[in-house]
Formats: C-alpha cells, sequence, structure tokens
C-alpha cells in the first residue's frame, strides 16, 4: 500500500469512528427517552475503485437499528399508560382532524394520557390510533393491512344504554324433608330482579309451596303483587337423575292478559308483562326434566336460590381497562362492562430496516416491508402492559464501553496520518 493510501485509510477511519461516536453519544442522550430503540455503526470494509485490484483502501459504516430489542417495563399506575413486551409498534398520528389514512407513524412511545377532549395522546403530541368496537362490544371484520378502518382512541365519559332482561335461570336445592306432610308448611319465597326497556329494576317473586305428595312442590310466580302462574313439579328420588325434575304439570294461567304459558319438557316458563307500555317477554328457566342444572331436592336446609338474568340498567362509564391483547374496555357503574376499542400492533418482516423520524417514530421503507395491524397476544404479535411505559433499550455501561473503544480506533487511526506524514516528509528530504 503506498503512503497516501495509507493516510485515506487513515482519514477514512477517522470518518468512521467519529460516525459511531456520534451514534454512542445519541444512544446515551435519550438513555431516559420513553420508548428510544438504540441504533448503531457497523464498520464496513471500502474496497478500491481500481478495476486492477481488489485492495481495500480504507473503512465505512451504516447505521444499524436495535428495534427488536425490548426495554424495560417502569410502572406509573397511570392506566393509560401502555408498554410493548415483544413484537409491535403503536401506530399514532399528529393531526387527528386530518384523514386517518394518512400521516400514520409508528412508535414504542407509549405514555398516553387522555387529551381534553378524552383522546389518547402520549407525551410527543402523537395521537393513538385503534380499531372501533359496535355499540355490541364486538369489533367486527377489519382491514389489517391498511389503515383504512383505524380511529384515534377516544376514552371520554359515556353512557351505556339499558338492555331488558329477556331471559333468567334458576339453580339451587329446596330441602326434600319439606314435602309429603300432612300439613305442608309456609312456602319458600325468592325474589329476583330484572329490568324493563327503561333500565328500571323491578322484582318477580316466585313462591315454592310444598305439598302433602312426596317430593311434590307448586310452584307460583308474582308481579307487582299479580300471581301471573302456577306450576307442580315433581322431583326424582330414585336412579342416576336423583334429585332433579321428572315431572312437570298442572299449569295454570292466572295472569289477566294470558301471559303465562309453560314448557313441561324444558321447564321454561313464558311471561308476557305488563309495567306501562308494550308487554316484555321474560323467559324463566327452571330446569329441565332429568337435568341437574336447574332446581334440585335433596335433604337439607333451605338455602335462597341462585338466580342469573340478563339485561342491565342504563350506566355512565366509571373507568377504563386495557389487557394484554389490546382490548380498551368501558367499565359502567352499572357492573357492566363493554369493549371500546382494539389498539392493533403494527409488524413488518424487517423491524430494523425501518426509517426513523422525529419523537422516536419510524416510517415504513424498502428495508422495513409493508406493516400489518395484528392483533396484540397473537402469534408473533407481542401483548400490551398497562400502568407503565418501556425505557429505552440503552445499556449505559455497553455504550460507554462502545466509546472508549471507538476513542482507542479514532486515536489509532490518527497515528496512520502523522506516520504517514512523518514518512512522506523523510521521503521529501531524499534530495537533501
Amino acid at each position: 500500500m503506498s503512503i497516501s493510501n495509507a493516510m485515506a485509510s487513515g482519514v477514512s477511519g477517522l470518518l468512521a469512528n467519529s460516525k459511531a461516536v456520534e451514534n454512542i453519544s445519541y444512544n446515551i442522550a435519550n438513555a431516559d427517552t420513553v420508548g428510544y430503540r438504540r441504533s448503531f455503526s457497523q464498520m464496513v470494509t471500502s474496497g478500491s475503485n481500481m478495476p486492477t485490484t481488489s485492495r481495500s483502501v480504507g473503512v465505512g459504516t451504516t447505521d444499524a437499528h436495535a428495534n427488536t430489542a425490548d426495554g424495560s417495563f417502569s410502572p406509573t399506575s397511570v392506566a393509560s399508560n401502555l408498554a410493548i413486551s415483544g413484537s409491535g409498534f403503536f401506530v399514532v398520528n399528529s393531526n387527528i382532524d386530518a384523514s386517518y389514512t394518512s400521516g400514520n407513524v409508528f412508535t414504542r412511545v407509549g405514555s398516553f394520557e387522555p387529551d381534553a377532549n378524552g383522546n389518547l395522546r402520549n407525551a410527543a403530541g402523537l395521537y393513538l390510533m385503534g380499531f372501533p368496537s359496535g355499540e355490541d362490544g364486538t369489533l367486527g371484520a377489519v382491514d389489517r393491512s391498511t389503515f383504512d378502518d383505524l380511529q384515534p382512541v377516544n376514552v371520554a365519559n359515556r353512557t351505556l344504554g339499558a338492555t331488558p332482561t329477556t331471559t333468567m335461570s334458576l339453580s339451587g336445592n329446596l330441602p326434600s324433608q319439606e314435602t309429603g306432610q300432612m300439613n305442608p308448611g309456609e312456602p319458600f319465597v325468592t325474589s329476583a330482579v330484572f329490568y324493563n326497556a327503561l333500565g328500571e329494576a323491578q322484582q318477580l317473586s316466585m313462591s315454592f309451596q310444598p305439598t302433602w305428595n312426596k317430593n311434590e312442590w307448586d310452584i307460583t310466580i308474582s308481579h307487582e303483587g299479580m300471581d301471573y302462574g302456577r306450576v307442580t313439579v315433581r322431583f326424582s328420588d330414585t336412579g342416576t337423575n336423583v334429585g332433579s325434575p321428572d315431572y312437570y304439570g298442572d299449569v295454570q294461567d292466572l295472569s289477566w292478559n294470558n301471559g303465562f304459558s309453560f314448557n313441561t319438557a324444558t321447564g321454561t316458563m313464558t311471561l308476557d308483562l305488563y309495567s306501562g307500555g308494550s308487554p316484555q317477554t321474560l323467559e324463566v328457566s327452571l330446569g329441565a326434566i332429568s337435568s341437574s342444572g336447574g332446581l334440585t331436592q335433596f335433604s337439607g336446609d333451605y338455602t335462597p336460590l341462585n338466580v342469573e338474568a340478563d339485561g342491565s340498567a342504563s350506566g355512565t362509564m366509571s373507568r377504563v381497562e386495557f389487557d394484554e391483547f389490546g382490548t380498551v374496555w368501558g367499565v359502567f357503574d352499572n357492573g357492566s362492562r363493554s369493549a371500546l376499542y382494539s389498539i392493533p400492533l403494527a409488524t413488518f418482516a424487517n423491524p430494523n430496516g425501518l426509517a426513523t423520524s422525529n419523537n422516536s417514530t419510524f416510517t415504513t421503507s424498502r428495508e422495513s416491508g409493508s406493516f400489518y395491524l395484528g392483533n396484540a397476544g397473537t402469534g408473533e404479535t407481542g401483548t400490551l402492559s398497562s400502568g407503565g411505559v418501556e425505557t429505552a433499550n440503552v445499556d449505559i455501561a455497553e455504550e460507554l464501553t462502545s466509546l472508549i473503544q471507538k476513542q482507542r480506533a479514532y486515536s489509532s487511526n490518527a497515528k496512520i496520518i502523522t506516520t504517514a506524514d512523518e514518512m512522506l516528509n523523510e521521503t521529501v528530504n531524499l534530495k537533501r
């Protein structure tokens, strides 16, 4: 190698190592930046441009990114702060007044908090995007290869409309020793709450009267002081289905509007209840024949029967919860929970090939490939943790060690230049 080539190699070494020091400094400066992804310089040999030789003449650098390495979880106690564990990036947008299909970028900065309008925004002022759920809480079909179905995630206070009760089921045990008495005792009474179309809580009253026949009960159902119907149930006392209903009969419609009927095979009564306005149809299941899933009869003490019913009163959202699969849940003061959004995580064939931008954001590039808005916790897509943020994936000790190495390499390349300069000086002095 000629002296001039040696000097050129030394200069390329200075440039390459100064570039590496630049990236190291950038990493150290952002060691406390939430969601920051470490970048570094990779040294590559720089070959000669001369066609007659393949000898290397120096060194160059290419920038690389550690986008696939996780940072640590840092708890903040803020429910809307989110951290990703594993693969994936949040989709964020700086301008939610614009078209949601443009201006979207990707980030790991999950320091989201509601703004004045309830839209989740991180510390860089970027709004979180997600798939909105329907009124019934289901997501439905969404396009995960484009931004078309995304909307800003809004957690502003909202109300949940009332849902009228349509089905109710009873389960529990009736004491067998109360039946078969010459003078049966008083009936056991259970009340059950149901909701009408306006969300008003009302009550059904069910009376279980033991009869003088062994294992037999008369069941009467009432609403607002009016008897609607009566049915007799008999329980089995032998065989594999002991304790379960083996007979329903003596069905009596006691209502003024023919609002009571009973299916003796399924053990389900149907009521048409009036409390103003249109009638409300309610199905009450006592348990099918030979089934132990509803009412049973064994010896023992009577305890209030368990009543399960659908429907709910109207409610106001009291808080928001985030699960590991990216579902945003609204929790309402009537005890209901409803899915509000699904937060997707964007994945790429080569996430380290993403192009970097301001505010710890990334955009797609030829090297990264196209994105896919995966559901968190499925396949290779990472999961979400609420109540904290992901720290930078920078190891200060590693960066400082690299800084020492690059400083030494820089000094060595500088020595090449000074040595080559001395050799050139000696060459010039040969004529003296």
